[in-house]
């Protein structure tokens, strides 16, 4: 849409546009150029997929944390907190986890240390997590670093396809040229327009993926220090909202 437009306002005859727009300018590139652009088309469908999918995950997770800091460690155990939150939470499959690993901890008949034993269990539990919400951004990244390329071999095309009717000519003719260059730089911008959001989202979202694990890695620290003292250590609770002022009494007559 972006190409017909900047194609049409270039133009001020609607039939030079037409001459002169994305359809004509892939048709002159043959069926490399038209497979080049549904390439890239599919490219950037599946991009905005997964930065639209990955957000949603992100913002669930962060949702969560906002709970977890709200309720959890007003429970009394562990067990207690952990039925306060949904669950599906990723919170919860991380207490869920260091319970899990303290009960197997008495099972065990090698000598390892419980505070080693629950350690290992919790970091599987957040690299589960963090795999998780990672998965399908190597495709975005896949994407920015390949996507320019990818059109700059529709400009290669368009350009050699020039020069070969500048030889047949024997002149250079811009009424003969002008659709071959077109498509070459058309090319090249649908390259760009699809890998500039590719790296746009793979940078934001990595940068949220950080912000999650750090509340995951502290989250987890804080439970294994509650299971490791027996409940004796834990993080300080916020305080709880102000109630709302009671309503004023009726005035007796």
């Amino acid at each position: 849409m972006s190409i017909l437009f900047l194609t049409a306002a270039g133009a001020a005859n609607p039939d030079v546009a037409a001459q002169f727009g994305l359809i004509p300018a892939l048709n002159e590139g043959g069926p490399i150029s038209w497979s080049i652009f549904i390439v890239m088309v599919i490219m950037s469908i599946f991009s905005f997929y997964i930065m639209f999918t990955k957000l949603f995950e992100q913002q669930k997770v962060m949702n969560q944390y906002k709970e977890v800091r709200a309720q959890f460690w007003r429970a009394a155990t562990l067990e207690e907190g952990a039925a306060k939150l949904d669950k599906n939470s990723a919170y919860r499959q991380v207490v869920d986890d260091g319970i899990a690993a303290q009960k197997q901890h008495g099972l065990l008949t090698d000598p390892i240390e419980a505070h080693d034993w629950l350690h290992g269990a919790m970091a599987r539990s957040e690299d589960s997590i963090n795999n998780k919400l990672a998965g399908g951004l190597p495709f975005l990244a896949t994407v920015g670093a390949t996507a320019p390329f990818v059109g700059l071999l529709g400009t290669v095309i368009g350009i050699y396809s020039a020069l070969i009717k500048i030889g047949i000519a024997g002149q250079a003719d811009i009424g003969k040229i002008a659709g071959p260059v077109g498509e070459a730089l058309i090319m090249t911008a649908i390259g760009l327009f699809v890998a500039v959001p590719a790296v746009l989202a793979y940078n934001w979202l990595q940068a949220r993926n950080k912000t999650i694990a750090r509340s995951l890695s502290t989250f987890s620290n804080d439970v294994l220090g509650y299971i490791s003292s027996g409940g004796r250590v834990k993080p300080a609770v916020p305080a709880a909202a102000p109630a709302g002022k009671p309503a004023p009494a009726a005035a007796k007559k």
